[in-house]
């Protein structure tokens, strides 16, 4: 009965109404699919009393025949960087080890609003700094795919949701809450195998996201299908009166038609030239190509397009990420709350030894790098005009590259990542800074300009892992390009990854076609 997890949004729903099930049955698989996934290391708290309490109130309601939505009763898992009242919040770092908040995030709260059941906070590279979640202070994620338990070495999961991403890939949630600053929630979907999506910057609230890049930053959406993708938008999006950053035009619940009654006939899709770009793999550009040729033999336009300031978008991008993250790091002292270092001979000494013991060397090294780039006086204010005026003034740039694109299409079609997941030994040969230059590279644009994007699997590669190709839109335009995600889907048909336990042959690996 397990198998329930494997299934789809509206199927579980459909018998929770009946009374197949109830909420605490589903509940307590969830939780016994999470213990028996440690090894991936997807969850830093696995919230057993909250599920419980969260569970036992839904089957009332069900019994009743008073369900809140499609989510009442559905396992969901969200990133340890949202706030979440009475239950700790970590960003998996020191500093905050030990922080518990006095209020829920508002993506969060809607969530319990509708009735979804919460079942733990995820691991991420530390305060979202990263893209493979292995910067965190409980150690890396580990992706699902080709996953050996003998072996000390794995493929990355992504980042730096990469949590939330493996929670969903493993079956023990139908869905999770990631961020998502350049690509952390489209990232680890696709070295993962799962949908995320990106949503236009303030069509889901921030109040409660702790914030790493405030102008980028989003709530990013983590699940096995499209229409559980639409269920959880429809459930967290819409006007935040809390959050100044939130868009005031009223939300509209996005209603997808069956896969095949989807046309594309006439839809104009752009192919971006400059995402053909130095590290992009063969078997990505392959399916890239594939993927836009079945496209306009099924009815689509399909043209080359030019967004000319791609290339400096990633640089552009590391500096403002740098600049802000200085400016956000700087209420961590040890004074409020968070960890506090043994150190009373002066204040300057105690920020100083808090924040160095507090902060991994990421995040010193992007608060130090950002002071540089940011400070506006005496002999760095040379600094402050030459990175960050002039970043920002590119940024413009990149914003507009993507409105005059629009002209011309309706939608991009693009790589998520440059190739699949690489090997996690691999992976740490580089700096942090070329890591995130590279996994980024096709994400982070989006980002700069606030528009919606999101990645779908496609197929896999000749190592058997997870190949994924991402949409971008206009601001706003999630129901289409949520639409032509389902079209895809639907064609492609991609075998999600499961875990599966079998007491007698105790074998945990197998490839499961999810039944539409």
């Amino acid at each position: 009965m397990d198998k329930i997890l494997l299934t789809d949004i509206k199927t579980v729903s459909r018998c929770l109404n009946g009374g197949v099930l109830t909420s605490s049955d589903l509940t307590n698989f969830s939780l016994n699919r999470a213990l028996k996934t440690l090894k991936y290391n997807a969850f830093i708290n696995i919230t057993h009393d909250e599920a419980q309490k969260h569970a036992e109130l839904s089957s009332k309601r069900y019994s009743k025949k008073k369900s809140l939505s499609d989510l009442d009763g559905i396992p969901i898992a969200i990133k340890d960087n949202f706030c979440t009242r009475g239950i700790k919040t970590t960003c998996a770092s020191k500093i905050l080890n030990n922080f518990v908040p006095t209020y829920n995030a508002t993506v969060y709260q809607r969530l319990l609003d509708a009735g979804a059941v919460l079942i733990g906070k995820t691991n991420l590279d530390q305060f979202a700094m990263g893209s493979g979640t292995i910067d965190s202070i409980y150690g890396p994620t580990k992706n699902v795919w080709n996953f050996d338990n003998n072996s000390e070495d794995f493929y990355i999961a992504g980042g730096s949701s990469g949590g939330s991403a493996v929670a969903v890939a493993s079956g023990v949630c139908l869905g999770a809450i990631g961020s998502d600053t350049g690509g952390s929630t489209r990232n680890p979907a696709s070295y993962t195998g799962v949908i995320g999506l990106k949503p236009t910057y303030g069509l889901i609230s921030r109040l409660g996201l702790i914030p790493l890049v405030n102008s980028m930053d989003v709530p990013g959406l983590l699940a096995r299908t499209v229409d559980d993708i639409v269920s959880i938008l429809n459930a967290v999006a819409g006007f935040d009166p809390k959050d100044s950053t939130s868009l005031t035009k009223p939300y509209r619940k996005i209603k997808l038609p069956p896969a095949n009654k989807i046309s594309i006939k006439g839809l104009k899709i752009g192919i971006p030239i400059e995402y053909h770009c130095q590290h992009l793999s063969k078997e990505i550009y392959d399916v890239w190509n594939e993927i836009a040729q079945l496209l306009a033999s099924n009815g689509a336009i399909v043209k080359q397009v030019s967004l000319p300031h791609t290339e400096y978008s990633i640089v552009c991008y590391s500096i403002l990420n740098q600049c802000e993250v200085a400016s956000n790091m700087a209420r961590y002292d040890g004074i409020e709350y968070g960890f506090r270092a043994d150190e009373d001979s002066s204040t300057e000494k105690l920020f100083a030894k808090t924040r160095s013991i507090g902060f991994n060397e990421v995040v010193r090294n992007r608060i130090l790098t950002g002071n540089y780039f940011f400070i506006n006086q005496s002999q760095l204010k040379k600094n402050y005009e030459k990175y960050f005026a002039k970043a920002l003034k590119v940024r413009r740039l990149i914003l507009n590259d993507f409105d005059n694109v629009w002209n011309d299409v309706q939608v991009l079609l693009t790589p998520t990542t440059l190739s699949d997941a690489p090997l996690y030994s691999d992976f740490v040969k580089k700096t942090n800074r070329d890591q995130c230059a590279i996994q980024d590279y096709c994400t982070q644009p989006a980002n700069m300009a606030g528009v919606p994007a999101v990645s779908i699997p496609i197929t896999h590669s000749k190592k058997g892992l997870p190949l994924s190709l991402q949409l971008i839109g206009r601001n706003l335009s999630e129901p289409m390009l949520l639409a032509l995600a389902k079209y895809i889907e639907n064609i492609v048909q991609f075998p999600h990854f499961v875990t599966k336990q079998d007491n007698k042959s105790n074998e945990e690996y197998q490839l499961l076609f999810l039944t539409k």
